[in-house]
């Protein structure tokens, strides 16, 4: 048996510039300034090390509290090998203390990490373990908000466009923003719109009827609240492609937005849903359901690198979403903002290495659990 022996949890902040004005991403949100990561390495008693990361951002400290004080104590001394069995037997028992929010965060960061340690005890990495064929992929950009300013809009589109990408995402919430990105690049160009729950499914019909012949990919996330799948249905019936997902953290609520014919596009999150394991099993919920799925990732650490180890395991194309960011360091090999797309290689397991020596100065907090 490969016992579990240590479990750390790292908390680590990176500012970054934006390339325009600092806004936050929703109305009541000061503007961003960093990005947090909540990263769990978890040690083997054959002398393995698995990375994974927790959903982060202003939430960083309750999950980081989960980890330390509820999640990281239950696996020790337990078999890493056994993926399934470890996320179940902490999941059923602590299902009171809620099937969204840092519960199930704190979880999603233990499964991808089990699942990195699976890739390097098997020598190969985790898109092959699961199936995949190549480790080439193609990003799509994510831009910040701009608070609506169609100059920073334009030239920021235009920037993400001039470093080799075809697929760009605005997170703006007026017309006038959206058609300055439609009118800054070629129609061939895809853009798309992440609104991030901002209207009633009234408003969100009237925009979406508006825009409906200006081309643009996706309206994303447009009605609150994220879970009125029914409201959703029907400003996709306006004929403007429709994505959600991010916010969607159990199985049975995919089914339920699946069901409401609410989406175009899935987008499910490997650092909330579950997980790598959570996230294969919504990936085939969606072919059931001839859904598209456009995983979410708008993070920096190993969630990163599990997204694109899952999204180089689908058999048809699939984008790996990058924050059009530049942050204060760079903290690994493979997350590189200014690059369109990238390859996996053949490391084993997700190949996270970050540079502890750059990021050293912007980690908050590090604790380390073990018997």
């Amino acid at each position: 048996m490969t016992k579990i022996t240590t479990v750390e949890v790292i908390r680590v902040s990176l500012p970054f510039e934006t390339g325009g004005p600092r806004k936050g991403m929703r109305p009541s949100l000061d503007a961003w300034l960093s990005m947090e990561c909540i990263m769990v390495k978890i040690k083997t008693s054959d002398g393995l090390e698995g990375w994974g990361e927790a959903f982060g951002h202003v939430m960083a400290p309750g999950t980081e509290a989960v980890l330390n004080n509820i999640i990281g104590p239950m696996l020790l001394g337990k078999d890493a090998r056994g993926i399934a069995k470890r996320i179940d037997e902490i999941e059923r028992p602590m299902h009171g203390l809620g099937r969204s929010g840092p519960m199930m965060y704190g979880l999603s960061a233990v499964d991808i990490a089990l699942w990195d340690l699976a890739g390097k005890r098997a020598g190969m990495p985790v898109f092959r373990l699961l199936g995949g064929d190549s480790g080439i992929l193609k990003k799509y950009a994510s831009l910040m908000r701009y608070g609506g300013d169609i100059d920073a809009v334009a030239e920021n589109v235009m920037r993400a466009k001039q470093n080799g990408y075809s697929t760009i995402k605005l997170h703006e919430v007026t017309v006038p923003a959206f058609r300055a990105a439609r009118n800054a690049v070629e129609q061939e160009d895809n853009i798309c719109l992440d609104v991030n729950c901002p209207w009633t499914v009234s408003e969100a019909k009237a925009i979406a009827e508006e825009i409906l012949y200006d081309g643009f990919h996706w309206l994303e996330e447009p009605v609150w609240p994220p879970e009125d799948f029914i409201g959703l249905a029907e400003v996709r019936a306006e004929g403007v492609p429709i994505s959600a997902g991010e916010n969607m953290t159990t199985l049975h609520e995919f089914k339920s937005a699946f069901e409401a014919e609410a989406v175009d596009n899935i987008q499910p999150s490997v650092t909330k849903c579950g997980g790598i394991s959570g996230m294969k099993r919504i990936f085939a919920l969606a072919q059931a359901y001839s859904v598209r799925v456009v995983p979410h990732c708008f993070y920096w650490g190993p969630g990163y690198n599990a997204t694109a180890h899952l999204a180089a395991s689908r058999p048809e194309p699939t984008l790996l979403e990058t924050a059009f960011i530049d942050l204060i360091v760079k903290p690994h090999d493979l997350f590189d903002a200014s690059e369109s797309s990238l390859d996996l290689t053949e490391k084993p397991g997700l190949g996270y290495e970050a540079d502890w020596e750059a990021l050293s100065n912007y980690v908050i907090s590090r604790n380390s659990i073990s018997d």
